[in-house]
């Protein structure tokens, strides 16, 4: 009688050597996640010392700039060292004004309202001193005689007289403004030895109200100026835009 191997089939419950249950797919065990993690944490370090490194490389580059450090300047205001502070910033900073470079602004006039820590430039400020309110410039242009030869200055105090033309013997002098203020000036009643110019050229400030007669007297060439002493005021006065 001969033996022969069983051809029971397996039970049901019985597991394939070399098969895990569950078919091929499963998690993988901690022993296989590791190694990822350690990638990944590699990653974040490199990818946090890049950002650091443009932060400070970012931080090397910012220079100082002037801002305002008053609470606000009004137009018209003559900008004082005090009116003022230094700012950093980075990048782009457009006609803005170094620190260094901040003597480009100070003693010069707002041409607009300024405001704590704004930072400003040359295209914020201007030479040119503001016309305080009620007075007028007004340019007139004096031949010989009709100034002291030695000429005027910007600053001198000048009485602003209308006189008769050569037609009107019967009117006298009249005084249009007692003290105005040179604003600007060029040329001279007396050429020198370099030009031939012998006409003065004058800026005068005067009240609003007078503006018209000084310019009618200036351009009927009836307008002569009388310089004062220095210390008279003038009746316009100069203001720092109310700063």
């Amino acid at each position: 009688m001969s033996l022969s191997s069983s051809t029971r089939p397996p039970a049901p419950n019985a597991r394939t050597a070399g098969r895990p249950a569950g078919g091929a797919n499963r998690l993988p065990n901690s022993r296989e996640r590791r190694p990822a993690l350690a990638a990944l944490a590699v990653i974040l370090i490199l990818l946090g010392a890049a950002g650091s490194a443009l932060i400070a490389l970012n931080s090397g580059n910012r220079e100082a700039y002037v801002a305002i450090k008053v609470k606000s300047v009004a137009p018209g205001h003559q900008i004082a060292a005090e009116d003022i502070t230094s700012g950093d910033l980075a990048g782009e900073t457009g006609a803005l004004t170094k620190w260094s470079d901040r003597s480009k602004i100070v003693g010069k006039y707002a041409t607009g309202w300024l405001y704590q820590e704004q930072y400003i430039g040359e295209l914020n400020v201007t030479d040119l001193p503001p016309i305080p309110s009620g007075g007028a410039q007004v340019g007139v242009v004096l031949d010989a005689g009709r100034a002291p030869s030695d000429g005027v200055k910007v600053g001198d105090i000048v009485q602003v007289v209308r006189v008769p033309s050569a037609n009107q013997d019967s009117v006298g002098p009249a005084s249009l403004v007692a003290a105005a203020e040179v604003t600007a000036q060029s040329g001279g009643v007396v050429a020198d030895k370099t030009s031939t110019v012998n006409t003065l050229n004058v800026t005068i400030l005067v009240p609003s109200g007078k503006a018209t007669a000084v310019a009618a007297a200036a351009a009927s060439k009836t307008l002569v100026l009388v310089k004062l002493n220095p210390a008279t005021k003038p009746d316009v006065a100069r203001t720092n835009g109310g700063g």
